[in-house]
């Protein structure tokens, strides 16, 4: 996502919330701060426990494993794909989905996510897939920058599938769809299965799973940073229950965070710089232990 978007977001109206929110700041949980090589981390993933990221819309096509403590890139891999816009990032554990369907302004007909095996600490570009999508419920593909609901940054792979949830500028809910990554369905545009909404608050920029949990990251249009956490009611429904709902603090302080990820130990969150007329906001790593 680009900073001037941002910048552009934070001088409008207030976010209308659907839940209340407990406070809990997470800046003294700050690991380190990134390299500038990923400034605009937008994504953020556990391959087993060796932690993943890369860089958003327009920047080298590239893979990098941090460090969990200290946030320096460990590797980097390249791959042979474009990065129009890639947002989210997620596996099962023998291939990486990179989600290329960031969709500011809602024009976007080519939303596809790259399915990349991964063995031997080596990517597979040979054996690499494209998964084209649309959303079905879409007919409108006028410009409508940062006021469509059919933007997306937030994606997991849980039971065969992909769950991608939207980042819903104008409605302020977000939407979780269903993507069959199998390969009879790789060679069609196919229609994404729309399976639930939730009014979320705030435009969702990241999500994790961990433990039947769901954790969806995001931000207001005056900056404030929040994290909700749903249960998993039924296999792969998390929107029945009304979610825990924490407020982390503001873009200002913390940056602008684009990336969750969770295991055993908790959370860890990433934000890319954020720059706003009263300063910069380095990129960053969090870790915030045991938190559920």
């Amino acid at each position: 996502m680009k900073q001037l978007i941002l910048i552009f977001l934070i001088l409008f109206a207030n976010a209308v919330f659907s839940q209340r929110a407990e406070t809990f700041k997470i800046k003294k949980f700050k690991v380190a701060k990134l390299s500038d090589s990923i400034r605009e981390t937008s994504g953020l993933d556990f391959f087993g426990e060796r932690l993943f990221t890369f860089n958003d819309s327009e920047n080298p096509p590239e893979l990098y494993e941090i460090d969990k403590n200290s946030g320096k890139i460990l590797k980097t891999f390249k791959t042979d794909f474009t990065n129009r816009d890639w947002e989210a990032l997620a596996n099962d554990g023998e291939n990486f989905y990179i989600g290329d369907f960031g969709n500011n302004a809602g024009t976007r007909k080519d939303l596809k996510i790259y399915k990349i095996p991964f063995d031997n600490d080596s990517l597979k570009p040979d054996s690499a897939k494209t998964i084209p999508f649309r959303y079905p419920e879409q007919t409108d593909f006028s410009s409508k920058n940062t006021n469509t609901d059919f933007d997306a940054e937030a994606m997991i792979f849980l039971d065969g599938k992909l769950h991608i949830f939207t980042k819903e500028w104008h409605s302020k809910k977000v939407s979780h769809y269903i993507v069959n990554p199998d390969s009879e369905a790789i060679s069609e545009n196919q229609a994404a299965e729309k399976s639930e909404t939730f009014d979320l608050g705030f435009v969702a920029t990241d999500a994790a799973y961990f433990d039947k949990k769901l954790y969806l990251i995001g931000y207001t249009k005056k900056a404030k940073v929040f994290l909700s956490i749903f249960s998993e009611t039924q296999p792969g429904i998390f929107f029945q229950e009304t979610p825990k709902k924490y407020c982390l603090g503001s873009a200002f302080s913390i940056g602008q965070i684009e990336g969750i990820a969770a295991n055993e130990t908790g959370i860890y969150i990433s934000a890319e710089t954020f720059i706003s007329p009263i300063g910069t906001t380095k990129p960053r790593l969090y870790k915030i232990p045991n938190f559920k």
